[in-house]
């Protein structure tokens, strides 16, 4: 390989450094970079272990040259390995809007075993400053190596803060005026810094920013709940890796999902999504869109998280068992269905556990509208002897078949574990029937919906729902790394999806 990762990134201070010493003079940290005066350098020591295996290396140094008040700017730099120059009074393009990456040919034979030396110089005519934000070295088979572990490095530090200002749009006299600090944090653990990010808060107030390469600053825009708009723009305050403390620096929630994906006909375990948005608003985030520095893209809608209550038994005052149209169909998601040959019916439905249910749903059945219920009444049981009438409803139509209609209890009720559907009147037919019953619980965080595009294939599903929090019960289960967790339960979903197929073909054989 020649030698290892090698890069000097002088967007953070102190720099991040890798297979790398520096030394400086006349170069001031500035922030995002560092700034070389007129006879200013910076000198970069790396280890080569065999120059052999290196006939050439890549050099890219990342630089901007300031301007002189409208003009462009003057800061010629050269460019040394071992003393020899690689080129001199280079000016680096642009004119001092962007920063540019500078690419340049490392002849094998320069390299030597052991410590080597490469140096970028201003020169002492210099009438402005050389702004130098990175420098990395790859053997030319490797290009772009050290680059991408430089971007995974800088990742790490996934939680930033920024100062910001507003000004209101399209006007010539307004000028710059404080505005709240922004605080967010968004990672998929794909160890990739954003590029872009935009979010909505509830009551209708939006902004879309851009960020800097060296996510020293963002410029954008931002429109009020009121509908006014403004220019948007932060310079960064502080950033620093996740931990658990990151909860803590800001008022507003950091959310934590369990993601799935959704590809190939069916949902994939994906990894740990953590969402923090803080801009100073009163209102919740609503809807995330991001784009990361590799083209990755994402959007997230969140909404709340209602989680179904699984239901172990059903009994019924009459089912058509001759047909196999039995209570039992209630709970299962083929369209399979329920039939009582009476005008009135009750279904009591028994719970996992107790659930202090918020909601319930029921599915018409495949034909004959007017074997729909019509009037019910639940009710809800500790023991199953004892009814409290929790939900009562009258005149209900479904406008379909095997149409679901959810209702929302209209009071919060306590747990319970048994329920009880009391059908009191259907559309007008001898028969009542229904497809499937289902509870739901309160809201238990909030969940997300949206999609998700890598940068070089189409959109997929994805979907999240809310870390569960830590139990503060002991536990003899053994201890598994958090790295390893989104492995096995990829491994869980792979497995069980191989047992679906297997399923599957067994059937088929046993039709044969």
């Amino acid at each position: 390989m020649g030698f290892d990762v090698t890069y000097a990134d002088f967007s953070a201070e102190p720099a991040r450094l890798a297979n790398a010493e520096v030394e400086r003079k006349r170069a001031r940290a500035a922030g995002s970079h560092l700034a070389l005066d007129a006879g200013g350098s910076v000198r970069l020591d790396f280890e080569v272990e065999d120059p052999d295996d290196v006939p050439q290396a890549t050099l890219t140094v990342t630089a901007l040259v300031s301007k002189l008040g409208g003009s462009l700017g003057y800061a010629p730099m050269d460019v040394l390995l071992q003393g020899e120059p690689l080129v001199e009074d280079f000016t680096v393009p642009g004119g001092g809007d962007l920063p540019q990456d500078n690419v340049f040919a490392v002849p094998g034979h320069l390299l030597k075993p052991g410590t080597n030396t490469l140096e970028i110089r201003t020169s002492d005519k210099a009438r402005s400053t050389l702004r130098l934000y990175r420098v990395t070295l790859d053997p030319v088979r490797e290009r772009g190596r050290s680059e991408r572990a430089r971007t995974a490095e800088a990742a790490r530090d996934s939680v930033f803060s920024y100062r910001t200002e507003r000004r209101l749009a399209h006007s010539s006299t307004a000028t710059w005026q404080a505005a709240p600090r922004l605080l967010f944090h968004i990672d998929r653990d794909e160890r990739s810094l954003p590029g872009q990010l935009g979010w909505r808060t509830a009551d209708g107030a939006e902004s879309a920013v851009g960020f800097q390469s060296s996510m020293s600053d963002f410029h954008g825009c931002h429109r009020a709940a009121d509908g006014t708009a403004y220019e948007y723009r932060g310079r960064l305050l502080d950033r620093r890796p996740y931990a658990e403390e990151t909860a803590n620096l800001s008022a507003s929630p950091l959310h934590r999902f369990r993601t799935e994906e959704g590809w190939g006909g069916g949902w994939h375990t994906s990894h740990e999504l953590r969402l923090l948005i803080d801009d100073g608003a009163a209102a919740p985030v609503e809807r995330v869109t991001w784009r990361d520095q590799r083209g990755n893209s994402g959007v997230v809608v969140l909404h709340a998280a209602v989680t179904d209550v699984a239901v172990t038994g059903v009994k019924a005052s009459a089912e058509h068992r001759a047909a196999r149209e039995v209570a039992a169909n209630l709970l299962d998601d083929r369209r399979t269905k329920w039939l009582a040959g009476d005008t009135t019916a009750r279904l009591d439905f028994t719970l996992a556990r107790p659930a202090a249910v918020a909601s319930y749903s029921l599915t018409s059945a495949n034909d004959f509208p007017d074997r729909d219920p019509s009037d019910w009444t639940l009710y809800g049981s500790d023991d199953g002897r004892s009814w409290t009438p929790l939900d009562s409803r009258a005149g209900e139509t479904f406008t379909g078949r095997h149409e679901t209609r959810e209702f929302p209890l209209r009071a919060a009720t306590s747990a319970c574990r048994h329920f009880r559907l009391d059908i009191s009147r259907n559309g007008g037919a001898d028969e009542t029937q229904l497809a499937q019953v289902a509870f739901s619980e309160a809201p238990a965080g909030q969940a997300f919906t949206g999609y998700y595009q890598r940068h070089d294939e189409g959109p997929i599903g994805y979907r999240g729902t809310p870390v569960a929090a830590p139990s503060s019960a002991p536990s003899s289960a053994p201890s598994v790394p958090p790295r390893v967790a989104p492995e096995l339960e990829t491994a869980v979903a792979s497995l069980a999806e191989t047992a679906r197929t297997l399923a599957a073909l067994a059937a088929q054989l046993r039709k044969h």
